[in-house]
């Protein structure tokens, strides 16, 4: 009913969806330290600020939520449909090749930059869809109401706290992913572990260790001073942990000690097998090595045998599982700090419908406190949409109609907005078989996929708020 509308609406919209997106990526939006209204850091703040005058711009309600969200309505009716998108990234990390990471730049039909697939260029096409909806002057019963978050990437407290004050709505879906639909999102348990012991005199030992830098990103760098060995003692043990994990180190002497880095490759925790840990083979490195026996080696020799190299499933661990619809349990060791007197660490596990507390997170809390560590977090359940509902169908039939390829339903490992919003499910914006370099370096978008998923959207929210 609306597709030649539509169609003929976004002809010449194409570079207001560049200048859009790039005025986002632009800004540094990693989480900071909190100061009145801005509850997630000035990096958000500012994006949520640029976020609603792009709105404001473009003919739609706005509102500033006290910098935990912003608001960006079509009508003053009531909400028929929430979109769910985040204008706060990760950290840029290195590597980037095409751009420096807010510095965005358009080449061969792709920005590259920090946000430009995770998610201000979702949010921008979700903008440009209301923003056809409203110049195209279609009659609404019911409000599209798209909420701009600020700490996706860091807890998503700002969703926590909106939807303590605020209901949800009938509908809601979040372009925080990719096509066709994400009715399925893992659970998860994410524990912190810990374990301390007085200074050791003996040497060899480990002075200090630094493995990642945020809990849902594996880890591809990681570095450890050793003090009481030299490069040359260390270097055949580097060679065969090289050889046997892909792990590559290099070594310097520091302020008497040999200071090894560990250069592996980066990826979101959801998917660790896309990356190769540092961290797990810095660990195996330093296990290999002939250090002096004490409570630091202990521990090591300990994680290396809970969480071994490579082994993103938990089996070492005792947890592995999985079933049909969400697949198999991940896990990816993403944080540890060492120092002279304890470690502490973390590790992401991303778990499927049949994990439970008492078949998962009990048996690692075992494993753990029975090796000596401390244990604390609990697991969080996972999130399912029935596919059979109306407005998934609604999601797959339009998907079909604009892409001409088969909507099915999909699970994902990765979290989103939507997985604690009755009902809600995940769509858009990357189209199957495209890399973002999602978390990584010279993340992109492709502009095709964006000015799509603006037309989808627009439609969408004709069907479920046009009288």
């Amino acid at each position: 009913m609306y597709r030649e509308q539509l169609e003929a609406y976004f002809q010449d919209k194409q570079d207001m969806l560049v200048d859009a997106v790039c005025r986002l990526v632009s800004i540094d939006s990693v989480e900071g330290e909190p100061a009145p209204g801005a509850p997630f850091g000035p990096g958000p703040a500012a994006a949520l600020e640029e976020g609603l005058k792009l709105a404001q711009e473009w003919g739609l309600i706005t509102q500033n939520h006290e910098g935990y969200v912003g608001t960006a309505d079509l009508c003053d009716k009531a909400d028929a449909l929430h979109i769910l998108g985040h204008l706060d990234v990760v950290a840029p990390g290195e590597g980037w090749t095409v751009t420096q990471p807010y510095q965005p730049k358009v080449v061969d039909g792709l920005i590259y930059g920090r946000g430009t697939d995770d998610d201000k260029g979702p949010v921008v096409a979700s903008l440009l869809a209301m923003k056809a909806v409203k110049d195209l002057g279609v009659p609404l019963k019911s409000n599209c109401r798209l909420i701009m978050g600020t700490n996706e990437e860091s807890g998503s407290g700002d969703i926590a706290w909106y939807f303590a004050r605020h209901p949800f709505a009938p509908a809601t879906f979040s372009p925080d992913s990719g096509y066709p639909v994400i009715n399925t999102e893992k659970g998860g348990l994410k524990p912190t572990f810990s374990r301390s012991w007085p200074v050791q005199e003996a040497l060899p030992r480990v002075k200090w260790l630094h493995g990642g830098f945020r809990i849902n990103v594996l880890p591809g760098d990681a570095e450890a001073a050793v003090e009481g060995l030299t490069l040359h003692d260390v270097h055949p043990f580097a060679r065969d942990i090289t050889a046997r994990t892909g792990i590559t180190f290099t070594c310097t002497s520091q302020d008497g000690c040999t200071v090894i880095h560990a250069k592996g490759e980066g990826s979101h925790a959801a998917w660790p097998e896309g990356g190769n840990n540092a961290v797990t083979g810095l660990i195996a490195l330093l296990c290999a090595l002939p250090l002096a026996d004490g409570p630091c080696k202990e521990a090591l020799n300990q994680l290396n045998t809970l969480l071994p190299h490579g082994d993103y499933h938990g089996r070492a661990l005792g947890i592995a599982q999985s079933e049909p619809i969400a697949g198999d349990l991940t896990v990816a060791f993403t944080l540890l700090e060492v120092t002279e007197t304890g470690l502490t660490g973390r590790f992401d596990s991303r778990v499927p419908l049949c994990a439970t507390k008492e078949n998962c997170e009990n048996v690692a809390r075992a494993a753990f406190e029975q090796s000596g560590f401390t244990f604390e977090g609990e697991q969080e359940e996972a999130h399912h949409t029935p596919a059979d509902s109306p407005f998934v169908q609604t999601l797959l039939k339009r998907y079909e109609e604009y892409t001409g390829q088969k909507g099915e339903c999909l699970s994902t490992g990765g979290g989103t907005y939507v997985h604690e919003i009755p009902g809600g499910v995940a769509f858009g914006c990357t189209m199957p078989g495209f890399d973002t370099h999602l978390h990584g370096a010279d993340e992109r978008v492709k502009i095709a996929d964006l000015m799509l998923s603006a037309k989808l959207f627009a439609h969408i929210i004709l069907d479920m708020c046009a009288e």
